[in-house]
């Protein structure tokens, strides 16, 4: 009986992210045999809810996979549990339905299994007809079965058994005074193992009179499922952190714990490294204070450890490199252009999202990302390229940016603490993630004494932090999209925090101050969330939702979530409020781009600010302010045009603008265009009048604009956002941008921001498709 009593502490796969592969799962199998883990939870929930459960018979790839599976485990002392989730689709009372079950089982055990789990977890309580007349009761029907299979299987050593209401917040009306867990606990064998959650889904903490009140009802101590590491309720977040909240003393209550991991599985290594620690220092017999569990030592510990492999030259799959099996402490270097066989060197690094850029306006140095102990200074910019244009050309490097050559390529452990921090434990923050959240949330705090009219201190230098400068490719792939999400989340953040220096419109000063805007801004519910006990997936985001909810805009979850590329980039970007010096710039970007368009060459007859005059300046003479910058490392690559107030704007034109132009391009005399009358007719169209039912919903409008090479589209979701949140800002109830018909790149990547068409060749005399969206 005390055999079969053991206790158990191990792992549960993840059910809804992507398979874990062949190697992926031996090598869970070695971390946990050298972690003194000793069971692993296998089985994908969704089987039978797809059909696939009652296949009688696998193919011989998949029984031979399975087989070498459960051999490896055996082989290193781990025991392989196989799991089923007959209840979305069984009939209790069906004797075909039992038989089919059990050969299924019977299937599993003869490749050499001697473990099982029954689950009945998120399905509903009601019966059909046939087992209403059969069994008294849900939990009756549910506990029939699971006796009848424990009993035909011989009675395995380990069995395990999920309850419908498996955590204190499903059951009713309360755990003591349950029906449903009463029947479990009455009529369910013995021996029979019941999971349990703890008093919530994803459980903060584990107390020894929650589960002595729980082993009271099901008459058997219960092996806790802890969904602590489960990150499938949020595509948004990944949690790094260590094992945390339950004491070891909760093992006499215990029959066992498991751990449900993330879905990545490069991502658990510090909670399964931690969860070892935990479960020996539960066995140390002696009581001195570095023997009791503490997690801020786990997590040094796992972290230290967790450095090596983290230089490790894997590919996704776990799969070495061939220049590295015979030695790991060397990075090799790549020698072909094919980056999918290189590891990650400096050039692979992840992008870094500075908070203060090459020259942005005035804005608080206290706002700022610091990494957490060992910090690294930025690279000096560098000169023009010879030839490059000056003024701050495509040729030259933006300042303030971390470079991509020199270094080590090796991650250091106080950057992946960074790292952890973002991305910490469902109910609480690392020290990095709260430092972010504390900066914002200071600066709307204190807007008042960094406004527009307050004293101004020297810019700050920006401290680099490379995402990414290890060997383990295998890591990359799955921590890059959270990090990715993170990066695009901040730009937008960083730039509306330089936007907002006297650029906020208010009904009494001229100049504005940030204060006026931020009742539009969001009040983090995630804050708030966090210091009570719910349900983690209440406010989704994690640190990157948090951020995204302090922007006046940050309500539209559309602008924000979006996929991450297929292969990571190492390409730098950063959005910034447009400065006149960027218009030169901008003029030389978009007279190319037009002319690589229409692939002509460029006249000496055509004056050089002609196609810059029209495609752009009159919105960077009269809404500067609405104009946002996009930078790689090279310099300006993409730009963005807002109008506030299109009625406005249109006054405005025809009083001061169209005038200038028709002085710069006269019709005799000096004339350098071949055809000025033609060329102030279109800039007249382009200003054309739009219809008051249209600007009474949307009075703004934008523009979008990008070199080609811009292969990354999320960079140009993320500048427009920031331009959407300066116009929501100042009072904008709305947003339209003209496209043409044909341009159905662009069509398709404003109807994913939620912007829908509003009218067809009706808002001018040419024929154009005109979008918008609310705000």
């Amino acid at each position: 009986m005390e055999e079969k009593k053991q206790f158990l502490c191990g792992v549960v796969e993840g059910f809804y992210g992507r398979p874990w592969t062949m190697d992926q799962r031996k090598v869970l199998f070695q971390w946990m045999q050298s972690w003194g883990l000793n069971t692993y939870l296998y089985g994908p929930k969704d089987d039978l809810k797809h059909r696939l459960l009652w296949r009688e018979v696998y193919s011989l790839e998949e029984e031979g996979q399975l087989r070498i599976l459960i051999k490896e485990a055996q082989s290193r002392g781990v025991t392989f549990v196989y799991a089923l989730s007959p209840g979305q689709d069984i009939v209790f009372s069906s004797s075909c339905d039992l038989t089919l079950l059990k050969r299924k089982l019977r299937q599993v055990s003869d490749l050499g299994c001697q473990a099982f789990a029954v689950l009945f977890d998120d399905i509903d309580h009601s019966l059909c007809q046939a087992d209403s007349e059969a069994f008294s009761s849900f939990a009756h029907a549910q506990v029939t079965i699971t006796n009848e299979i424990y009993r035909f299987l011989g009675e395995p050593p380990v069995f395990l058994f999920c309850p419908t209401e498996y955590c204190g917040s499903l059951c009713s009306p309360s755990v003591s005074k349950s029906p449903y867990l009463q029947t479990v606990g009455e009529d369910l064998l013995p021996d029979i193992t019941v999971i349990w959650t703890g008093t919530k889904v994803i459980s903060r903490k584990l107390s020894v009179d929650c589960l002595s009140e729980v082993e009271s009802v099901l008459q058997r101590p219960p092996l806790i499922w802890d969904n602590l590491h489960a990150n499938d309720y949020d595509s948004r977040r990944l949690f790094l952190g260590p094992f945390k909240g339950r004491e070891p003393q909760l093992r006499s209550n215990l029959r066992g714990l498991l751990l449900n991991p993330n879905c990545e599985f490069e991502a658990n290594y510090i909670p399964l490294h931690s969860l070892g620690s935990w479960y020996r220092s539960g066995k140390e017999e002696r009581k001195d204070e570095e023997c009791e569990y503490c997690p801020d030592r786990a997590l040094s510990a796992a972290l230290h450890d967790w450095m090596e492999e983290l230089n490790q030259p894997l590919q996704a799959g776990r799969q070495s490199s061939r220049a590295d099996q015979r030695s790991s402490a060397q990075t090799p270097r790549c020698q072909t252009p094919d980056r999918s066989d290189c590891p990650p060197t400096l050039v692979d690094r992840l992008p870094v999202f500075p908070l203060n850029s090459s020259s942005p306006p005035s804005s608080p140095t206290k706002v700022k990302v610091e990494t957490e102990g060992e910090k690294k200074t930025s690279n000096q910019p560098q000169g023009p390229r010879p030839g490059a244009p000056s003024g701050g050309g495509r040729g030259q490097k933006a300042q303030g940016w971390g470079g991509l050559g020199g270094g080590k390529g090796l991650l250091s452990e106080s950057q992946v603490r960074l790292l952890v921090g973002l991305y910490y434990l469902p109910h609480e923050y690392g020290l990095s993630g709260q430092k972010l959240l504390q900066d914002l949330s200071w600066l709307k705090a204190n807007c008042h004494l960094v406004s527009a009219n307050s004293k101004k201190t020297a810019p700050q230098k920006i401290d680099e932090w490379p995402w990414w400068g290890g060997a383990n490719r295998a890591v990359l792939y799955d921590l890059y999209p959270y990090v990715w999400d993170l990066r695009n989340t901040a730009l937008v953040a960083k730039a509306f925090i330089c936007w907002l220096d006297g650029r906020v419109l208010s009904d009494s000063s001229a100049l504005g101050t940030w204060k006026n805007c931020f009742h539009l801004c969001g009040k983090t519910p995630g804050a708030d969330l966090l210091g009570v006990e719910s349900e983690p997936w209440a406010f989704k985001g994690g640190v990157s939702g948090e951020v995204q909810m302090l922007l006046p805009i940050g309500s539209s979850n559309e602008l924000f979530t979006h996929p991450p590329p297929l292969f990571p980039t190492s390409r730098l970007y950063n959005i910034r409020p447009y400065h006149s010096k960027d218009k030169l710039e901008l003029y030389r970007m978009v007279r190319q781009l037009h002319l690589r368009t229409q692939g002509v060459q460029e006249s000496s007859a055509l004056h050089p600010d002609v196609i810059g005059d029209r495609c752009l300046g009159p919105c960077l003479v009269l809404s500067p302010e609405y104009c946002f910058i996009l930078e790689d490392e090279l310099g300006v690559c993409g730009c963005v045009l807002g109008i506030l107030d299109v009625r406005m704007f249109a006054k405005r034109c025809q009083a001061s603008w169209m005038p200038a132009m028709r002085d710069k391009y006269p019709t005799k005399g000096g004339n350098t265009h071949p055809n000025p009358q033609d060329l102030i007719q279109l800039m007249e169209e382009d200003q054309g009048e739009y219809p008051e039912s249209l600007l009474f919903h949307f009075p703004s409008q934008l523009r979008l604009d990008a070199l080609p090479e811009l292969v990354d589209v999320s960079v140009s979701r993320t500048l427009l956002t920031a331009m959407l949140t300066a116009l929501k800002a100042n009072g904008s109830q709305g947003v339209f941008c003209e496209v043409q018909p044909t341009d159905r790149q662009r069509l398709e990547f404003l109807t994913k921001l939620g912007f829908l068409e509003i009218l067809r060749g009706e808002a001018r005399s040419r024929e154009g498709v005109v979008l918008g969206r609310l705000l």
